[in-house]
Parts: structure tokens; C-alpha cells; sequence
């Protein structure tokens, strides 16, 4: 048997906790790696064969891994079984909330997407039928999934979320079905019900999935209907004393008619750089959105029409689409964004700065590189600036992975 580990100095792993430690990390292999062998798991944990035969074996009593295949046609034997993360042991909802709208997907325990659902929400909706509709799509998409009991639900929402409550604060701009949904939620289902502000999960989700997969401290710099920020320290989700860290919407700035108020962002970098305003910039230019335009092809997989794609990104895309004739248009757009990237390198100096949202993603590369310029002549701080990768999808994946997660830390429980 292997010797007991170390865990702190001057410490020694108990047995128990020791198997504590051995299991979580055979799981957190077989997730990132795939199915693996018991060889391949002696190989890459380090861990003698009576142990890892010892894990395999308790992980299986427990439902969490099985047997899914052999190793090599030619091959036979225990050592050839492939063992594998049982996806169905559990299902994760996540849910986006947008102003119009609610967008639900359930995956299983590896973050395998099973179900997706989205519900537009009408402008003139009272809250209670608000709730309602959102409650029958997810209820939808719980049942396509053919997971009526999920296990942890993680909800994306604007807004500022109390670190110490869990509860939506600074509403005063944001729908007010978002917090009774959130209620609602709570109340009728017996399982954990996170709560995050949207623009965190998006860096979430491209912190694993996407563009800054590559850096553990970057600023996300949010950019869709309105305007956010997330930011990433040394691995770690800054929150706030309030939650509010990356509320840059109220940032002041200059080239702005007024200054924002506590009870609006009207004059800050969201009147720069918000949907509304990156419109009124386009049309300057000679630039417009088509009527009805503004969701993405990523959106495509989806039942349902995202209603609360901006207009702006249409014309976004048009403009890189456009070559020479948006060059104009995007280069003025980039100053506009670079002045919220300056002031937020100044005081974090993150090193990397992603554009995020709808429409982040559809400026690409094009709009990216223009911001760096920008920057560049604003800020001393050198300063890597990259395009989204996952677009208005990243909240609702961000959401998914927060949700597997905490139902991984339950169920997978880290020793300590």
C-alpha cells in the first residue's frame, strides 16, 4: 500500500483522508482525461496497483465510475477495462437571464449539454406570468433531458449578487421577475439553488472553454446589450466587498454628455459603449442592423430564438464583413471600448483583457486588434487583448459550470 500523503507540513493524510484525496484525484483524471484503464490511472496518479485497484473499486460501489469499453481489441483482463465519470449520476441546470428573456440547459455530471430551452419573456409581462413561462421551459427542458430531479441549478443574472446573502441586490435596473424566478426557484425545488452575476460566469466559462484558457488573471470586459466586467486574480473570481467588482457600465469617462448616478449608468462607458450607443455610432458611419437581425449562428442549435441578442452585433459583424467600408466605424468603436480597458489596467494591470458577449465575439479578431492599438497608446501596461470566444453563450455555459462544480464538490468530496 502506498504510504500516507502529506498534507500540510508538519501533518500526515489520515487512511480515510488519504482515500479522500486518491479519489477525487482518479475523478478529476477520468474527467479531463476520459476513460482510462487501471494501468493508466496507476501511470498517472503515481499511486501503487492494490491502491488504485482499492479506488476503482470503491468508486464503482459508489456509482460514480463504471466499466465502458476495454482498452485494445488484442487485450483482455481487468487491466484492459476502460473506467469512466457515470454522466447520468447526476443533472445540472443553467440558467441565463436576460431582460426578454431565459435561456435554460441541462447537462449531465461531465457538462455534456442534454437539453436547451430558451423563453422569450414579453416587455409588458406582468412578473407573476414572467415566472410562470420561465418555470414551464425549464420544467421543457427537464423533461427532453429525462432528468425531472436535477441536482444543482446555477442561475446567471444582471445585477449585483450579495456575496454574503446569495440575493440580488442594486435592482433597481434590472426586471423584477428576475428576483422572484430566483425565488421561486429556491421555494419549489429541494436543491441547491446558486445565484451569480452573469458577466462572472461568462469568465468562468472562458477562463475553461475559451479564450483566456491560457491565464489565470484576466479582465473579461463584458459587451452585449449593456456593458460589464469580470475579474479573474492569480486563479480567483474577485467579487467585491458587494458583489459589484466589474460594474464598469458607471465607469466616467470622457466623451460622454453627463456623469453616471447611483441609480443609473447613463453618462458612464455604457453610453460609449452599450448596444444603444454602438448603434447610434454604426448609423454616424452610414451603418445600420436589418430589422430582426443580431442572433448569432451559435444560437442556431438552439429551439428557440435569442431575443435578447443586441442589434448592435449585426452591424459589428457587418462591419468586419465590410472590409475597407467598417474600417472607419470599427476603429472609432475600438477607441470607445480601449478607454474602459485603460482604466481597468491601470488599476488591476490584468496583462490580458477579453472581449466578451455578442458582440466581442463578433468583432473577432478584427475589433481586438484595433482595441490593442487603442490601448497601447493610452496605457504603459502591456497588455494582451483577445476576442470571446463563446460569445452571449458563455454566461449559460459559465452557469453549467458552476452548477457541475458544486454537484463535483458534493459528490466528489475534496479532502481537508
Amino acid at each position: 500500500m502506498d504510504a500516507p500523503r502529506t498534507v500540510a507540513a508538519g501533518r500526515t493524510a489520515s487512511p480515510t483522508t488519504a482515500r479522500l484525496i486518491n479519489d477525487r484525484l482518479a475523478l478529476q483524471l477520468l474527467q479531463s482525461e476520459g476513460a482510462l484503464t487501471a494501468g493508466q490511472l496507476k501511470t498517472l496518479t503515481g499511486l501503487s496497483r492494490p491502491t488504485v485497484a482499492d479506488l476503482v473499486e470503491r468508486l464503482q460501489e459508489a456509482g460514480l465510475i463504471a466499466v465502458v469499453g476495454e482498452s485494445g481489441a488484442q487485450r483482455r483482463g481487468p487491466n484492459a477495462r476502460l473506467y469512466g465519470i457515470v454522466a447520468d449520476r447526476a443533472h445540472l441546470v443553467g440558467l441565463d437571464l436576460r431582460t426578454h428573456s431565459i435561456t435554460v440547459a441541462v447537462a449531465d455530471l461531465l457538462g455534456e449539454r442534454r437539453a436547451e430551452r430558451t423563453v422569450p419573456i414579453g416587455p409588458d409581462d406582468p412578473p407573476d406570468a414572467a415566472v410562470a413561462a420561465a418555470l414551464a421551459g425549464l420544467d421543457k427542458a427537464l423533461a427532453v433531458a429525462g432528468a425531472p430531479h436535477p441536482h444543482t441549478i446555477a442561475v446567471g443574472a444582471p445585477g449585483l449578487v450579495d456575496p454574503a446573502t446569495g440575493r440580488l441586490g442594486g435592482t433597481d435596473w434590472i426586471p423584477s421577475w428576475h428576483v422572484a424566478l430566483v425565488g421561486e426557484l429556491r421555494a419549489r425545488r429541494a436543491v441547491p439553488v446558486l445565484l451569480e452575476n452573469e458577466v462572472n460566469l461568462a469568465a468562468i466559462a472562458e477562463q475553461r472553454d475559451g479564450a483566456a484558457r491560457d491565464h489565470d488573471t484576466f479582465v473579461l470586459l463584458w459587451l452585449g446589450h449593456g456593458t460589464g466586467a469580470a475579474v479573474v486574480l492569480d486563479g480567483t473570481l474577485r467579487r467585491g466587498a458587494s458583489g459589484g467588482t466589474g460594474e464598469i457600465g458607471f465607469l466616467p469617462v470622457p466623451g460622454t454628455a453627463a456623469l453616471p448616478s447611483a441609480s443609473g449608468c447613463d453618462g458612464g462607458f455604457h453610453s460609449l459603449a452599450g448596444s444603444a450607443a454602438i448603434c447610434a455610432l454604426a448609423a454616424q458611419h452610414g451603418l445600420a442592423a436589418e430589422a430582426g437581425a443580431g442572433s448569432t449562428a451559435a444560437n442556431a442549435s438552439s429551439p428557440d430564438t435569442d431575443t435578447d441578442a443586441p442589434p448592435a452585433e449585426a452591424v459589428v459583424r457587418a462591419a468586419v464583413a465590410a472590409g475597407d467600408t467598417g474600417a472607419a466605424f470599427l476603429d472609432a468603436l475600438a477607441a470607445r471600448i480601449a478607454l474602459g480597458a485603460a482604466a481597468v489596467c491601470a488599476v488591476l494591470d490584468p496583462g490580458c483583457v477579453v472581449l466578451g458577449g455578442e458582440i466581442g465575439s463578433g468583432g473577432g479578431e478584427e475589433l481586438a486588434g484595433r482595441v490593442a492599438g487603442h490601448l497601447a497608446r493610452l496605457s504603459p501596461l502591456r497588455t494582451d487583448v483577445r476576442a470571446g470566444a463563446l460569445g452571449g453563450r458563455a454566461v449559460l455555459r459559465g452557469a453549467v459550470l458552476a452548477a457541475r462544480d458544486a454537484a463535483q464538490n458534493e459528490l466528489f468530496p475534496p479532502a481537508g
